[in-house]
């Protein structure tokens, strides 16, 4: 081969290597600039909305081209999870975690207030025996205090020596059939009424025609013995309190009544009590006054009820539970008490979506609470009548999505307070807009993308010695807009 055959071929190898980097080149620049089609949505997955995955934070009802890139968007199934406080847990997971749930249902609930009280005498029901004259006790028959008495029982026998004289001047006049004795026979049985005397004892002074200075008191109702004063052989003087008697028919329960439920509570409202030493039991009674009295270590009102005490059951000093119970509500939204997470701040439900591809999906709903009674939370707002809420596992459950929650504002929210990420990379400017640049740039490691072309916002100042064709060193943050924001550019410097 000479020289000429050599020159010759060295030509033709260096036009063909000029060639096929024009065309790889020209082949780089289109491929960049040209979309991908886009991918095709998978057969049997629900398409919840279409994103660019570079910009996470705008979403799109449609399949298409990015605005911010040029890439083609991409579909979020429904069973990715879209909602970072929701949580979504397979079948078997929630019996694991022995998850139930309830429906919000609709009715009434009926106001019902529960107070504790202790059990107290019937002040209302009280019997007080009196001395009628000066004497002396010659005999008790109820010795001690506490002891039951019926009516009619003995109680004590009295001597009333003031009643010889009278009784005598009375059974004396009371024998002479005189006429004109009349009037005297009349102030004689007055001074025995006057010394202390009923009409029944007169009466049997003069069936007896004799003097009776004794006289036996008896109990004028059924009862116990609250008060016992008397002793044997003791004087007494007329007017003397010897015995006091609570009737036990009836019985006070003097209940405390939170302060922000008293409203609830009026007098003549009907009442169930129970007491834990008589289980089974129930009695029915009724509010008899409300006291006006606060008591301020406890903020509570003093209700007075009044309960029948059949066969004397309740006896003072017992607690008992009482139940106050209103006219029925407005029919209102329910939900089953222990249903409701309450954090001090706010009342959550958890409320269980329908199900994507077996899994249950559960999501935090913040609700408004009313009123509560027998196990069920009135709901004025947040969920509907039929929306199924977790009952039991919901701490889980919540737990779970305020950590999903907290990593995606820690994640999304960052450009926000002013910490965004700064990325850089390397490229040659396409074009120049008033407040944009198109950029074909390199690999950006720090966010795991590959060579492309897109278009950047610049900063307030114009970009210096920035135009088409310069080969570029640019730095950039994500705004809280989802778009790219230019920091910093400058030619690159030449090697």
């Amino acid at each position: 081969m000479n020289r000429r055959t050599l020159a010759f071929a060295a030509a033709g190898l260096a036009l063909a290597i000029a060639a096929g980097v024009g065309a790889y080149w020209i082949g780089m620049n289109q491929g960049m600039k040209m979309a991908a089609p886009p991918p095709a949505p998978e057969a049997g997955r629900k398409i919840l909305y279409w994103h660019d995955p570079m910009v996470p934070g705008p979403k799109f009802d449609k399949p298409g081209k990015s605005p911010f890139m040029d890439m083609q968007l991409v579909p979020k199934y429904a069973d990715e999870g879209d909602d970072a406080a929701g949580v979504s847990i397979s079948p078997r997971m929630q019996q694991n975690l022995g998850v139930r749930t309830a429906a919000v249902t609709k009715g009434e609930l009926a106001s019902v207030v529960e107070a504790v009280g202790s059990v107290a005498y019937n002040e209302r029901d009280v019997a007080v025996v009196q001395a009628r004259a000066n004497g002396y006790v010659e005999k008790l028959h109820v010795r001690a205090a506490l002891d039951p008495v019926r009516r009619g029982q003995p109680l004590a026998d009295i001597y009333v020596p003031d009643w010889v004289a009278a009784q005598e001047e009375y059974l004396a006049l009371t024998r002479m059939r005189d006429a004109s004795l009349d009037a005297l026979r009349e102030g004689a049985a007055q001074r025995l009424r006057l010394a202390g005397m009923t009409e029944d004892q007169v009466r049997r002074v003069v069936a007896g025609d004799k003097v009776q200075p004794r006289i036996t008191l008896t109990a004028p109702i059924d009862g116990v013995v609250s008060e016992l004063s008397a002793r044997d052989g003791m004087t007494i003087m007329s007017g003397a309190p010897l015995f006091r008697i609570n009737g036990l028919s009836t019985v006070w329960v003097n209940a405390q009544v939170p302060e922000s439920v008293a409203a609830q509570v009026r007098p003549g409202n009907t009442v169930e009590a129970r007491a834990a030493a008589l289980p089974g039991r129930s009695f029915k009674g009724k509010v008899s006054a409300i006291l006006p009295e606060v008591d301020a270590a406890t903020r509570t009102l003093k209700a007075r009820v009044e309960l029948a005490n059949p066969g004397g059951l309740l006896v003072p000093g017992m607690f008992a539970t009482i139940n106050f119970s209103g006219a029925p509500r407005r029919e209102v939204l329910m939900v089953p008490s222990e249903a409701v997470i309450r954090t001090g701040k706010r009342n959550v439900l958890i409320v269980a979506e329908a199900a994507q591809d077996g899994r249950q999906r559960f999501q935090s709903v913040d609700v408004e609470t009313g009123s509560e009674a027998n196990g069920m939370t009135e709901i004025r707002k947040g969920v509907e009548a039929g929306a199924k809420v977790v009952v039991s596992g919901q701490f889980l459950i919540d737990s779970e999505a305020s950590l999903k929650a907290t990593e995606a504002r820690l994640s999304e929210g960052a450009t926000a307070t002013g910490g965004a990420q700064a990325h850089r990379g390397e490229g040659k400017v396409e074009a120049v807009a008033k407040d944009s640049v198109t950029l074909s740039h390199g690999p950006i490691p720090s966010l795991q993308w590959g060579p492309m072309t897109m278009d950047f916002k610049l900063p307030k100042e114009s970009a210096k010695g920035v135009s088409p064709g310069t080969q570029v060193t640019f730095d950039f943050v994500q705004t809280p807009a989802g778009d790219y924001q230019i920091t910093d550019i400058r030619p690159k410097a030449a090697k």
